[in-house]
């Protein structure tokens, strides 16, 4: 089963938020869905812009109908700092009525696998119909210090102290106090050592939890 069926993609806007993938996870869903329709990746926030795809600094309607016409799928964004694009001119509503699908990078954790937020985020465009948080299995086991971005306030919703150990309990806890998001995907679930905590997180949750590899091409609903 490809991802996009997996997790319940449909046409219009779906927004990734947390750590441990996104972008990954964006461009994956991207390849799949390029079969089906246009698509369009771009962020809220700022990302790295792709080299496989082509890339959309200031375009107007009309160039960024005729960019997917020409190739199905395309990167928007607005040049940024440090080399990242930001949020394109263009808002994220004008891009569902140009594409079938428009992916949205809509967090940013510092490349860290997991992320708790300040009241400011994640900017998730009010148009989503879909939003994925994604998580990293490698930092299961490891200081919540280490791995979290924004760990002082991991630690205010779940109890835990800087250096605890991530764990399915506390992220279960800071998910669920947090409720952002419509599903959760653990990315990085390479191991069984890590598949058995995303199965743990899974059990705690109260939303739909799947769990495998973005690098690997493997994934499974945990229901």
């Amino acid at each position: 089963m490809e991802l996009w069926e997996l997790l319940g993609v449909r046409p219009g806007v779906t927004a990734l938020i947390g750590g441990g993938g996104k972008t990954t996870a964006m461009y994956s869903l991207a390849r799949e869905l390029a079969a089906k329709g246009t698509v369009i990746c771009t962020t809220t926030t700022h990302i790295l812009p792709p080299e496989h795809l082509p890339v959309l600094n200031a375009a107007g309607e009309d160039e960024l109908s005729a960019a997917l016409s020409a190739h199905r799928c395309v990167c928007l964004g607005a040049p940024s700092a440090e080399g990242k694009l930001t949020a394109p001119a263009l808002p994220v509503k004008t891009l569902a009525a140009r594409a079938d699908y428009v992916l949205v990078e809509a967090d940013g954790s510092k490349r860290l696998p997991f992320k708790a937020h300040l009241p400011h985020e994640p900017v998730i465009p009010a148009c989503a119909g879909l939003t994925v948080a994604v998580a990293g299995a490698s930092g299961f086991g490891r200081p919540i210090r280490e791995t979290v971005h924004r760990w002082e306030r991991f630690c205010q919703l779940t109890g835990a102290f800087p250096e605890d150990p991530v764990t399915a309990e506390n992220l279960a806890v800071s998910l669920a106090a947090e409720g952002l998001g419509d599903l959760v995907f653990i990315n990085q679930a390479e191991t069984a050592s890590a598949m058995a905590e995303a199965r743990r997180l899974a059990a705690l949750s109260s939303r739909p939890v799947f769990a495998g590899s973005l690098r690997g091409g493997i994934w499974e609903c945990l229901l």
